[in-house]
């Protein structure tokens, strides 16, 4: 049977928060401003990146791995979609799949080679007094193209 409770406005409030949050991530990734991070994770979130051949760690030294990573490619276009938002008082959990075209200088310096990522992020959340903010982070990449 579906689930057909109607929401109330916190959870409404809660879940567009939530959604944005998820867009600032992008947002400060594709732009490589990586101190906006700051305002995504809490400061001793867990992040696993390793499916997509990346680091786990705690946020600080996964966001100076980001900011070393990825700077090598110069086109960056996270797409974020299909939210699942789970809330419980001031946690929550959220499935969302990404679908993250990226472009890498081609060896004979004229143009990017472009590659296409998809699969879904898991996260955990809490609510902080800044707002919700990503605990725990799980990267799951389910496929890879044009690499």
């Amino acid at each position: 049977m579906i689930d057909q409770r109607r929401l109330s406005q916190e959870e409404i409030a809660d879940r567009l928060e939530i959604a944005d949050l998820l867009a600032r991530y992008c947002h400060a990734i594709d732009s490589k401003q990586w101190e906006l991070l700051d305002g995504v994770f809490t400061p001793d979130a867990r992040i696993d990146y390793t499916t997509s051949g990346g680091i786990q760690g705690r946020f600080p030294e996964v966001k100076d791995w980001l900011a070393k990573t990825l700077v090598h490619f110069p086109m960056t276009q996270h797409l974020v979609t299909n939210l699942q938002i789970e809330i419980q008082g001031d946690r929550a959990t959220s499935r969302a799949y990404f679908y993250n075209p990226m472009g890498e200088p081609k060896p004979e310096g004229t143009g990017l080679k472009l590659f296409f990522v998809g699969g879904y992020y898991l996260d955990k959340l809490t609510r902080t007094p800044a707002g919700w903010r990503i605990s725990e982070r799980f990267e799951q990449q389910a496929w890879m193209a044009g690499r």
